[in-house]
């Protein structure tokens, strides 16, 4: 990766890693939640904030994984503060209890970083008869964020430190449905195409980090929200692609990015200051990014707000 990568004006390129990013910074105090924490990008993500002294809760679907995960984290780093916690992205009721039970714990909440995710697969309905790629990449992150936010606006005020909200999205986010989001064919399964869900996903993503900066900084409210490309890197989110996974074991050495690089630009987004006080940015190789027209449409993030509302009131 380093011959095709040079420094930004952030001083990292595509191939800084996490450790790197977040070199000399000292998170002690903070505590952060990381979806989708027990494999990839999210459990080196959660290995790193550890290393530098956050309070991880590692929110995740496979419970014996994650506590694999966690037990890894602890030889190597003992006095790390890790916590394991289930949640279902795809389920809205298990979202709730999560939100419900971390609400409840009394914890401090100073870091979300929406990490999990399903790549491009089959067509499926989840529990709650929503398409999977949206209901699980998008609308569990969103229920989740909204759930969660009074806990780290009471955080930011109460400690006087700026809460971060980030959204890992995709590169591949301009490359689905010409109408950016088909909120009349959410559920269409005539119509779908594996690839433009998944883009349309990630477009959401970064639509709701976007419309979330707007509301927050209407309110004043010290907490920043952004979003951002990892990098292409040959992850569990490619099992459903046959083709991704070949090309990540023929060609990954000359333009795929090591999980310890992929989860780079999550640490930077969620710890460097130089993101202090930024929100409403993409970001990729830990640099601030252009995304695609329709991810800068104010009118359309505002449409996915009402509409996320509208289904996840629906499935009370």
């Amino acid at each position: 990766m380093g011959i095709f990568s040079r420094k930004g004006p952030s001083g990292f390129s595509a191939s800084s890693t996490a450790e790197e990013v977040t070199k000399g910074i000292d998170g002690t105090g903070l505590i952060a939640i990381v979806t989708g924490a027990s494999s990839g990008i999210g459990a080196e993500t959660s290995r790193v904030l550890a290393l530098r002294g956050v309070h991880v809760v590692m929110a995740i679907r496979n419970m014996d994984a994650g506590a694999k995960v966690k037990e890894a984290i602890l030889e190597e780093i003992s006095n790390a503060k890790i916590d394991v916690m289930e949640l279902d992205l795809s389920l809205l009721a298990s979202v709730r209890k999560f939100a419900a039970d971390y609400n409840s714990s009394g914890l401090p909440l100073n870091i979300l970083i929406n990490n999990a995710g399903v790549g491009a697969s089959p067509f499926k309905l989840s529990q709650d008869s929503i398409e999977l790629l949206f209901a699980t990449n998008h609308l569990g992150h969103f229920l989740l964020t909204n759930l969660l936010l009074e806990t780290m606006k009471s955080t930011s005020r109460e400690s006087n430190i700026e809460g971060r909200i980030v959204n890992v999205s995709s590169l591949l986010h301009p490359y689905g449905y010409r109408e950016g989001i088909r909120f009349d064919k959410i559920n269409d399964e005539s119509g779908y195409n594996r690839y433009y869900n998944y883009a349309q996903s990630k477009l959401a993503n970064i639509l709701h980090a976007n419309e979330l900066t707007r509301r927050l900084k209407e309110e004043g409210v010290e907490i920043t929200a952004n979003s951002l490309h990892p990098g292409a890197i040959g992850t569990n989110i490619t099992r459903h692609d046959s083709f991704l996974q070949c090309f990540f074991s023929v060609l990954g050495i000359f333009f795929s990015k090591t999980i310890q690089q992929g989860a780079a630009t999550t640490c930077f987004a969620a710890l460097h200051p130089q993101v202090k006080g930024v929100g409403g940015v993409y970001f990729s190789d830990c640099n601030i990014a252009k995304p695609s027209s329709k991810a800068k449409d104010a009118d359309l993030a505002t449409r996915l707000w009402d509409f996320s509302l509208s289904l996840t009131d629906a499935k009370q």
